[in-house]
């Protein structure tokens, strides 16, 4: 009897993305993991998880190989061996130009939150025998894609009832603001964020300070405060380094510590909230899953949060155990 499962690619059309602003391909490709027993009982519907990749990141990098670190598909196989029900993952791509969409809508990117929740979700349920139900239906991801599974399941409880999220960003005190000035000083060394892009864009090699300012300064402004026409606000002055605080609360308004009241009634209704996060991480992002943590224990809301000896960066090890929980209530 079949142990491992089959990944499918599949090139979707997206509607909702076709001339985003940023120019970014409306085409994605997404890996599919269709569990064991999916091929053998041809009458059997399954439970679908959808997994949502970091900043950087795209769908493909779900399913690449590296010596040592396990990917997607070899963790459900793993997952379903240790007795876990079988499940469809679906790995979206939410790139773009400028490393990533937070997996929310916006003037400045392009509309992520509605390609995932409305267009591919629609389409995966027209295309596989999936449980074609929220109760069946699940969200995770690591970093950017740990924020964006929550921030999904908050404001769409019609489309999820199961979230997880490995190391997500989220309590931006901790997690943005404090590496603002260091990636505001690598802006200002090419003169202008204009003049940033362009330099950024022509590097045959992306540096590690480029992209963390490129992800803090403009990607992480383009998700949270950007404007009807396009335009998106810095949180700090360009020359000074003030903190704008206007800007701020709107980035605040997008914070899942914050969020979390608004949307308490949409958490109630989860059939699994799990937050965890390395007891290093390099973005502080612990402090956010503490945070998170006590204000769902405040409000109420059943969940698990775990915190782990490690840092950020390669912890695929880690997802097994919001696999295994999620296709667990899910099935």
């Amino acid at each position: 009897m079949a142990t491992r499962g089959t990944v499918v690619v599949e090139e979707f059309r997206s509607a909702v993305l076709e001339g985003n602003p940023l120019r970014d391909p409306a085409i994605r490709e997404i890996p599919v993991y269709l569990p064991p027993a999916y091929e053998r009982d041809r009458d059997r519907r399954f439970a679908v998880i959808y997994w949502l990749h970091g900043f950087g990141g795209i769908g493909l990098s779900a399913i690449s190989r590296a010596l040592w670190v396990p990917n997607l598909p070899e963790l459900m196989d793993r997952v379903i061996t240790g007795g876990a029900p079988e499940a469809i993952l679906v790995m979206p791509d939410g790139a773009t130009r400028y490393g990533g969409s937070q997996y929310i809508n916006s003037p400045a990117t392009g509309q992520y939150e509605d390609y995932v929740t409305k267009e591919l979700v629609s389409y995966m349920d027209r295309t596989y025998r999936t449980k074609a139900d929220a109760g069946h239906r699940g969200v995770v991801g690591k970093s950017s894609g740990g924020y964006g599974a929550l921030v999904l399941a908050m404001r769409h409880p019609d489309v999820f009832r199961a979230v997880a999220s490995h190391s997500g960003d989220m309590y931006f005190e901790a997690g943005y603001k404090p590496f603002f000035w260091k990636a505001l000083a690598t802006i200002n060394k090419h003169g202008s964020l204009r003049e940033f892009l362009q330099a950024f864009e022509a590097m045959p090699k992306k540096s590690r300070e480029a992209v963390e300012a490129l992800m803090l300064l403009v990607a992480m402004s383009q998700a949270y405060s950007a404007n009807p026409d396009g335009t998106y606000e810095l949180p700090v002055d360009l020359h000074t380094g003030e903190m704008r605080d206007a800007v701020w609360t709107r980035w605040l308004a997008w914070d899942p510590v914050y969020m979390v009241e608004r949307y308490a009634a949409a958490l109630r209704q989860m059939k699994l909230i799990y937050i965890e996060c390395g007891a290093k991480d390099e973005w502080n992002l612990q402090f956010g899953a503490r945070v998170l943590h006590q204000r769902l224990q405040v409000l109420g809301i059943p969940h698990e949060h775990q915190e782990f000896d490690d840092d950020h960066s390669q912890i695929n090890y880690r997802y097994v155990e919001s696999l295994r929980r999620l296709a667990t209530v899910l099935a």
